[in-house]
Order: C-alpha cells, then structure tokens, then sequence
C-alpha cells in the first residue's frame, strides 16, 4: 500500500498508526534473510504510533504521513540511535541530532522503524561493502540490489516500506531503485538538507528516497525540501510541486535522447524505448541530442569524488571519535585504526583520492575531471534548454551476480556510467521501473534541469502510472 493511502487512512480513523507499525515490523522480520536492515526500532516506533493514534484521537492532525513506516540509511543520523554508516570506524557511535530531512519527515507523521544497510560510507555500488554482509536483491537472491542505498532499496521493493531514505553521491539511490524495480529520486543538489549526513563527498551527497511510487516519492521531497540554517547549500526557492495527474497531457513537451547513451540496442534500451513509447502516446516528441563530454563522467566522477571522500575520512584517525587499536607509536596507532576501519573498497577510494590530491600542476587528474565536469555541466545544460528533459538507462545492465565484480574496480566504477553526469551537476534525475529482462527490473533515468523536480515526476508518473 502507498504511503499517500497509509496515511489517509490513518488520518481518518480507519486504521491505527500502531496496526500499521506492528505489521511493517512483521514484514521487516520475515524478510530478514534478505539483510535489508541492520537494525529495527521496534518499541521506538510502536511508541511513535501510539503518540499519533493519540493526538487522531485528540481531534489532532498529525501531517501527511501518519502512521507511515520508514527506513532510513545508517549514514542518516536519528538522535539517540546508532550513527555507524555501516561501517567498523564508527562502531557503537550514537546520532547526537536528528537529520534536518529526517525530522521534517516525522513532523509530518513518518514513524522510522529502522535502519538499513549500505556499503560503508556509502562507497560502492552493489551493496555488497557493508560491515555487516551483502544485502540480497529481493527478486534474485544471487544477484547484487544495487548501492549504496542497497537496504533501503530492499525494504522498498520487499514491501516493508512505502519509502525509504537513501543518499546518493553518484547514483546510491537511483542505482538500488533500477536493480530493485523502486522508484528513486536525486534531488537537485541543495534541495534537501545534508544536515546529519555522513559525508562521503560534500559537493555531490544528496538524500533522497526510494518508494513504490512516484507519488510518493514527491510527497516525501517535497516534505524535505527547503531552506535549512545548519546547510548553506540548500536552496531558498521552494520546490514546485509535481502535476498529480496520473495521465498528464504531455503535448509540446520535448524528450532528449543522447546518442552516447543510445548507440546500442541492448534488451535493457527496448525496456526503456517501451517506457518511452507511453510518453509519446501522452503527446511528447522524442528527439536525438549530442553530449559527448559524458563518456568522462564516470572517470571524472571517480576522481573527484575520491578527493573529497580522502579529504572527509582524514578526521577518522582513532585520536577523536571512532575505532582506536592502540599502537607503539602515534603512526601504529593511526594505520591500525584506519586499516581496521576501512574496507577494502574505502581504503581504495582514500588512496586514490590521496595520490589525486598529491599530483602537482595544470595537468593533474584533477583539474583535468574538473575541466570535464564543466564541459558536462555546459552540455547537458544547453541541452535542457532545448528539451525538456533527458532520458538514459539508469544502469548500463540489470543487476549483476554476487561477487562478479567485487575484484574489479575499474568494471564496478562503470556501473556509475549513466548516473554520474547528474551529480556531477547537480540536476535532478529521477529512475523509475520499467519492465524486467531476463526475471530483473531495468530502471528509466530522467533527468531534468536544476530545479525542475516537477517535470521528472510528471514524465515518471507517465510512464509508471502511479
């Protein structure tokens, strides 16, 4: 059931929040050998039930999602809950706050009944980096469900969740949401608080959510949204809100295909070219673009953001906060702890972005990503002046075997290939599903230009009907 229906039906009366709590917390368990979650709240969350069963009671409205199960990330802090993003770093450390996202979300009625799992400091792209095992793909236990945001995906298309918090850098959520078949949106940077984040890449972290439906995914962004004092980053102007049409009239509108994202025809694009064909039948005009600056975004999203991920993870050194093994020395004491508290994904990132940042000169891989994300910013944005919006694959394939990449990082980090051009960005893309090949789902990315979450959903809503 949607969270929109949940929660009318808890507003009204005719269910109670505490019902609606105690039966996500059955699913939760029954689905636990898919590893969705590291931890559940149970009496956390039945408590927050009965306090909204209470105020229905008191002729009190307790907002738009009542009663309304969530998971979030383990990198999202809840005040007073473990704060550990699902690694061995930041073992047994408690949230002092709540998220600005998060608290936004429960003072409309979103009750957490727990927390997922994820690859550790949200590095990676299958799920498979977390300190407490592999998250399973729900509709094939050998196959990878995407990540960072793997858990949360899970929850979602498990059916435990309506929506589910997750953060995407360069695709963890939209990612998770196509080898799922959820719905995932990345925000336009900004949009959302990163306030009670674990940063992974400043300039590119975004939360956002996956849910079963587009719909709902717009009521929980929309709830989130907004200017925040602890997060300079966020955006003053107000998300317009999405057509909520379920057959919108889409005459004149203009899509964009990019022809570096299209020059094969793999059984994934005539998923996608079937998704496309509901937006033509709802009177949109589909149209060829260039942009051949993106065959650099994975690259350039890989260098950029192991510089910053190097630079955040430096303060993880064992002297403040986090793992500490004590050592002969100052020096011991720091490579055991970060060499204990890192996985191997997470030291491979550190030690990339160390040896990026070390480089001297105009010619660094640096300055030379940075050159690249600019030509790509300059590309997509005249494009988006032309269209309305661009329509790739989310993920180059459907969902991969357990295993079959980890021992190989250059194929895992091309995984990130068609996701990486919008947080490079920072436009809003929006994967929906569309269809299954061979038993997996195959997820349609729109992108739309900065600030224009409204369009994304709309053309979502158009092809997924819900």
């Amino acid at each position: 059931m949607d969270a929109a229906v949940i929660a009318g039906a808890v507003r009204m009366g005719s269910r109670r929040a505490e019902d609606v709590i105690d039966a996500a917390l059955i699913r939760a368990e029954r689905a636990s050998h898919l590893g969705a979650f590291k931890l559940l709240h149970r009496e956390h969350a039945l408590r927050r039930a009965r306090s909204i069963d209470a105020q229905i009671a008191a002729g009190v409205d307790p907002g738009r999602l009542a009663g309304v199960p969530i998971a979030i990330k383990d990198n999202i802090a809840h005040a007073g809950m473990p704060l550990e993003a699902d690694s061995f770093m930041l073992r047994g450390c408690i949230a002092p706050k709540t998220a600005t996202a998060l608290a936004r979300l429960e003072r409309e009625g979103a009750v957490v009944i727990g927390r997922t799992r994820m690859d550790a400091f949200a590095m990676g792209s299958s799920g498979e980096f977390s300190s407490t095992g592999p998250t399973l793909n729900p509709l094939s236990s050998n196959h990878v469900p995407g990540g960072s945001s793997s858990g949360s995906a899970v929850a979602v298309a498990a059916g435990v969740v309506p929506i589910a918090l997750g953060s995407d850098t360069g695709g963890s959520v939209r990612l998770p949401a196509s080898y799922c078949g959820v719905v995932g949106l990345r925000p336009t940077f900004g949009r959302i608080s990163r306030s009670g984040l674990v940063a992974h890449a400043c300039s590119l972290d975004q939360i956002g959510p996956l849910a079963r439906s587009v719909r709902d995914a717009a009521i929980a962004t929309h709830i989130m949204s907004g200017r925040d004092s602890y997060d300079a980053t966020t955006l003053s102007d107000a998300m317009t809100p999405m057509d909520a049409s379920l057959q919108p009239d889409l005459r004149g509108r203009v899509i964009g295909l990019p022809s570096e994202c299209w020059s094969v025809e793999t059984p994934s694009h005539r998923a996608v070219r079937g998704a496309l064909a509901a937006l033509q039948a709802a009177g949109a005009t589909l149209t060829t673009v260039q942009l051949p600056a993106l065959r650099y975004a994975a690259s350039a999203y890989l260098i950029l953001s192991s510089a910053e991920a190097a630079s955040n993870l430096s303060r993880y050194d064992g002297v403040r906060y986090g793992l500490r093994r004590i050592g002969e020395d100052l020096q011991s004491m720091y490579t055991q702890s970060r060499s204990e508290g890192f996985n191997s994904e997470v030291r491979r990132r550190i030690l990339f972005g160390t040896m990026v940042l070390a480089e001297q000169g105009d010619s660094t891989l640096y300055r030379r990503a940075q050159r690249a994300q600019a030509d790509i910013r300059r590309q997509v944005e005249h494009a988006l002046q032309e269209v309305d919006a661009l329509v790739t694959l989310t993920a180059p394939t459907p969902a991969f075997r357990l295993g079959e990449r980890c021992d190989d990082p250059t194929l895992m980090h091309q995984t990130d290939s068609l996701t990486a051009p919008a947080s490079l960005i920072g436009i809003p893309a929006l994967s929906v599903p569309v269809g299954l090949v061979d038993g997996l789902p195959v997820g349609a990315q729109i992108m739309t230009a900065h600030g224009d979450e409204a369009t994304a959903l709309m053309l979502g809503m158009a092809i997924t009907g819900r």
